[in-house]
C-alpha cells in the first residue's frame, strides 16, 4: 500500500483530472496497457498518483517525461539501459518492473538486464548503448562524469545527446525517489526483484 492515498477519477478535482488526462490520454496510453498507470482501485499507479496530489508539479513533470520517452533522440534501447541503471541503483521496484518490460520490447538482451540488476557493467556491443550505460553509471555513482567517460560518450552521442542523457538519468532518479519515498507498490500479482 502506498503511503499516499489513491485519488480516483471520481474523487479528483479539476486540476487532478488534468493529471489523469495527461497520463491516460497521452503518449503513455498509446504505448502501454492501462495496468501500467491505473491501479486495481481505479487510481493512478506508479509515480503518477503522487503528481495527482500536486497537479501543478505533475503537469510539468509528466510533460518532461513524455518528451524524454517519446520524443527523445536517443535510441530506445540506450534510453532504457540508462533508465534501468537508475532504477537498479535506487532499487525502485515499480521503475524496474515497468522499464525492464519496455527494454525487452526494444531488444535489450536478458543478460544485459541481469547485469544491470546485479550492479555489474553489461557487455554491450552498441557504442550508443555503452555510452548510455557509462554516463548513467558515472552520474549515479559520483554525481559527476569523469573526463574519459565524457569524451567517449560525446564522440558517440554529441553534445545534444549528452544533455538528453544527463536529463534522462536525473528524471528517472526523481521517479525512483517518488516511488521509494511513497512506497509505491507493484501492480497486484507482480513480484519485486530487489531483496529488502
Amino acid at each position: 500500500m502506498s503511503r499516499l492515498p489513491p485519488i480516483t477519477l471520481q474523487e479528483a478535482t479539476a486540476a487532478q483530472r488534468v493529471v489523469f488526462d495527461a497520463v491516460t490520454g497521452g503518449e503513455r496510453a498509446r504505448h502501454h496497457t492501462p495496468a501500467t498507470f491505473i491501479d486495481s482501485r481505479g487510481g493512478l499507479a506508479g509515480p503518477f498518483n503522487a503528481w495527482a496530489h500536486r497537479p501543478d508539479l505533475g503537469e510539468s513533470v509528466l510533460a518532461l517525461g513524455e518528451q524524454l520517452r517519446f520524443r527523445g533522440r536517443l535510441p530506445a534501447a540506450a534510453r532504457e539501459i540508462a533508465i534501468l541503471t537508475a532504477g537498479a541503483t535506487w532499487r525502485a521496484e515499480f521503475e524496474w518492473w515497468a522499464h525492464a518490460r519496455i527494454a525487452r520490447q526494444e531488444g535489450v538482451p536478458e543478460d544485459t538486464l541481469t547485469a544491470i540488476l546485479n550492479g555489474e557493467p553489461p557487455s554491450l556491443s552498441d557504442p550508443v548503448e555503452q555510452a548510455a550505460y557509462d554516463v548513467a553509471a558515472a552520474l549515479l555513482k559520483d554525481g559527476k562524469v569523469d573526463e574519459t567517460t565524457y569524451r567517449s560518450a560525446r564522440a558517440v552521442v554529441g553534445d545534444d545527446g549528452l544533455v538528453e542523457l544527463v536529463t534522462l538519468v536525473g528524471y528517472y532518479t526523481l521517479i525512483s525517489y517518488i516511488l521509494n519515498a511513497f512506497e509505491v507498490p507493484l501492480p497486484d500479482g507482480e513480484t519485486g526483484v530487489f531483496a529488502d
